[in-house]
């Protein structure tokens, strides 16, 4: 390869601009995917969080239907479950990170209080309810994380492929045919002054 590029001082002067644009691009790379492992790092433990945490909200709140359908039963359960004015609304909006797009999910629970007649009505009920409006916000948080995590992951493996090839193949590239250009234009700068040396020995005869 480097045999192809003539050993000039143009040549040499190209060769040296594009090497420290190289290696400034390769420096501002390698610090992006240390930052972007970071983040990637920090987002796994906060995914690994969350699902824990919606994992025990879903078992508790099995437990207390489970528990509303004993004492109240399972047909006025569904009666009850019907008369509930409760929606929900999602916004997402992006924010970027190191050029990636993160999520940002804003979950709201609009709903109109009472539903239904507190008498006959186990306590059991209301904590269900609770329990459910909680886990949606939770579900929430975990979708908007793991999209994160995904694009995020998706980022790193880009950036580090970049990396692989500056540091493996291009720089290494550049170096070797900057000290073929140095090396053949000294080489070239020795001849010509043994070759004006020479000249100069035999005009002094």
């Amino acid at each position: 390869m480097r045999a192809s590029i003539a050993a000039t001082k143009t040549n040499l002067l190209r060769i040296k601009k594009t090497l420290s644009l190289t290696e400034e691009g390769y420096e501002l790379l390698d610090e992006k995917r240390r930052l972007l492992i970071t983040e990637l790092t920090s987002i796994i433990h906060v995914v690994d969080r969350f699902q824990r945490e919606l994992d025990e909200a879903l078992a508790k709140a099995y437990v207390l239907a489970d528990r509303a359908t004993i004492v109240v039963g399972r047909q006025k359960l569904e009666a009850l479950s019907m008369a509930m004015d409760i929606k929900s609304s999602v916004a997402i909006s992006n924010r970027r990170i190191m050029g990636v797009n993160i999520p940002a999910i804003d979950l709201k629970i609009i709903e109109n209080e009472p539903y239904y007649s507190p008498v006959g009505v186990s306590f059991y009920v209301d904590a269900v309810v609770v329990k459910f409006k909680e886990i949606l916000k939770l579900i929430s948080q975990l979708a908007e994380k793991r999209i994160a995590l995904l694009r995020i992951a998706k980022e790193v493996q880009k950036t580090i492929r970049k990396v692989n090839a500056l540091e493996k193949i291009h720089l290494p590239y550049y170096r070797q045919t900057l000290k073929y250009i140095n090396d053949s234009l000294e080489e070239e700068a020795r001849g010509a002054f043994s070759m004006l040396k020479l000249i100069k020995e035999r005009l002094g005869r």
